[in-house]
């Protein structure tokens, strides 16, 4: 059995016995009748709409007037992130409609995206989780209710990725000397990471000194201590390849 959700704070309480009229959103046909027989099991979930893109679900939202959206993340047109644009739309069109974002994923960014807007009526759960309908439906009130839901993976996941953070030898650095590491990184001599910062030539070496010292490469040959720092900046938490 999947472990138990995760609630966000919420000032509000589920809706009791009151009846939910709910659309579904899935590309796959079997998914939405999966949901869509689980959710019929409790007389209170009426689906009202099941939709396999974009354009269906939002005509279904003007002409069903849903409780709440179950939908995926990738909806057909592009097949992307459908599933958490259309929740900040609604956010600002509609904010009475709850949205429970189904995944295949464990993906923090979606989560976060999905939240970031505002995270009251608003959950985000694995697909697995359909396979408990107690779950699905009490995240279902939850979201109705104006509260929140956010899969426990997803919350280990976070929390996983603040430790690595945390002890990343990166979260030593300041803003400039991330800068100036990004800089090193991209192969720049001091010179044009002093131009391209606007900085001087001394103040340059001054932030790579103090980069090294925190990196423990006081002692290390030159040109080892450039390229251990380059090592170190594209393996740290929320780098990418220099351009």
């Amino acid at each position: 059995m999947p472990p138990p959700l995760a609630g966000l704070p919420t000032d509000e309480a589920p809706l009791g016995r009151q009846q939910l009229r709910i659309a579904l959103a899935d590309e796959n046909l079997i998914a939405r009748a999966g949901v869509a027989r689980i959710l019929a099991a409790d007389p209170r979930m009426n689906v009202v709409a099941s939709c396999d893109s974009l354009p269906s679900l939002l005509a279904a939202i003007e002409s069903e007037r849903p409780d709440v959206l179950l939908t995926d993340v990738r909806l057909a047109p592009t097949s992307t992130d459908e599933g958490i644009r259309l929740a900040a739309q609604l956010r600002e069109q509609r904010p009475e409609i709850g949205v429970l974002v189904l995944s295949n994923d464990a993906k923090p960014a979606d989560a976060l995206a999905l939240l970031k807007p505002g995270s009251d009526g608003r959950a985000y759960l694995l697909k697995d989780r359909i396979y408990d309908g107690a779950q699905l439906v009490a995240a279902v009130d939850l979201v109705a209710a104006g509260g929140s839901v956010l899969d426990s993976r997803i919350v280990a996941s976070l929390r996983a990725t603040k430790l690595r953070v945390e002890q990343s030898p990166l979260a030593e650095l300041t803003v400039r000397e991330r800068d100036v590491l990004a800089e090193i990184a991209k192969g720049d001599s001091n010179a044009a990471i002093a131009a391209t910062l606007f900085l001087s030539k001394r103040a340059v070496e001054k932030h790579i000194n103090s980069i090294f010292l925190k990196l423990n490469l006081t002692f290390a040959e030159d040109i080892s201590k450039r390229v251990t720092a380059t090592l170190v900046f594209l393996a740290g938490p929320g780098s990418r390849a220099p351009a």
